[in-house]
């Protein structure tokens, strides 16, 4: 794969926001991942508390992608007992908006997949291959695209400031952004769907897309990125604040260079990732689903992982700990809190013994 563009321009890659130290360098705390987990409670008290003062954004809302199947040994890390070899999640997209302090309006779109290219992923695409076709339909479930969302929200495609991912598994963003070349497999021009949007991305999972580990090749599309703009992406290192009540942390475990949004709301703080797939993996003692009390209570796990590349499984699990402990509880059910996943756990009939306890749905926040 051609990535030089990421070889050389990652270093001096424009960034975003305000750097925020609280959260700064706590997978390198020394004493080990034990030590790390400990610093991670204490300093996410703090980030709290410091988060808190910022602000709320002007609007949230959450829009319904795909559903589709995903293996339940690593959406629910060990702990199930579900028959089913796949259950389902939800991918969804959330639109937030706030008004900078000079006035300026501005657009956030985290997790705006292109899920139709993003089916080219060697993992998914491999699925697919080997699912009866007939039987694909029944599996995975178009809900709406990005664009035909945003312009149900009234946003035009020039509107849209920031696109964010908690990681790059699976993303194709080259009708996004556009490319410096011609394309061979998509028709058509690729001017960008997007024309002023930048990427948010830890320059960490940047640089390490220029040599992908075995365990990561599944997951990832490096060559839909060998002719992209680099010009559209900006480099983030650990915890900034983009707006009032809009912030990015640092969450690495699942990739190298996993991040998270968390949202300050008329509800409380949210956090949302792919670091877990239902609300109740933060509080597996509460699941009915099978297996997953037993299996935390057994093993004394306080969260549950999704698991499938287990890049850094320990510094996945703090990270976890870290959402956790920043979030606030739920106003729907005060059992469960406000951790949103970026791609749900959702009821399936052909997944018994995966339907959740508890489904958020979605983000709902106007200031």
């Amino acid at each position: 794969m051609n990535l030089a563009w990421l070889d050389t321009d990652v270093a001096d890659m424009p960034t975003a926001g305000t750097p925020l130290g609280t959260l700064a360098g706590l997978h390198q705390v020394p004493g080990g991942f034990g030590a790390r987990l400990k610093a991670t409670r204490a300093r996410a008290q703090a980030f709290r508390r410091e988060f808190a003062r910022t602000g709320t954004p002007d609007r949230v809302a959450t829009c319904d992608l795909v559903t589709l199947p995903y293996p339940t040994r690593f959406g629910l890390y060990r702990a199930s007992r579900s028959p089913a070899p796949f259950l389902a999640i939800t991918n969804r997209m959330l639109v937030i908006r706030w008004h900078e302090s000079d006035g300026r309006r501005r657009t956030l779109l985290f997790e705006p997949s292109d899920h139709e290219l993003g089916r080219n992923t060697p993992y998914f695409a491999e699925l697919a291959r080997r699912s009866p076709r007939r039987l694909q339909p029944l599996l995975v479930r178009e809900h709406g695209t990005v664009q035909a969302h945003l312009a149900g929200l009234g946003i035009a495609p020039d509107e849209v400031d920031y696109l964010m991912f908690d990681h790059l598994h699976t993303q194709d963003l080259r009708r996004w952004i556009g490319t410096s070349t011609p394309q061979r497999d998509v028709p058509g021009t690729l001017d960008p769907v997007f024309p002023h949007a930048r990427v948010i991305v830890q320059r960490d999972e940047l640089l390490a897309m220029t040599s992908l580990h075995p365990l990561q090749q599944p997951w990832y599309q490096p060559a839909a990125f060998e002719t992209v703009r680099p010009e559209a992406f900006l480099a983030v290192d650990g915890a900034v604040l983009l707006g009032p009540g809009v912030a990015v942390v640092a969450t690495p475990g699942h990739v190298f260079g996993n991040q998270s949004l968390v949202l300050n709301t008329s509800s409380g703080i949210w956090a949302s990732s792919e670091n877990a797939i239902a609300a109740e993996c933060l509080t597996p003692e509460l699941s009915a689903l099978p297996g997953l009390a037993q299996w935390a209570r057994r093993w004394r796990h306080e969260v549950v992982l999704n698991a499938n590349t287990l890049e850094s499984t320990a510094d996945q699990y703090n990270s976890l700990i870290l959402e956790k402990t920043l979030v606030d509880r739920s106003q729907a059910d005060s059992r469960f809190l406000q951790f949103f996943p970026s791609s749900e756990l959702t009821a399936s009939w052909t997944s018994p013994g995966t339907r959740p306890t508890f489904t958020h749905g979605a983000i709902q926040h106007v200031r």
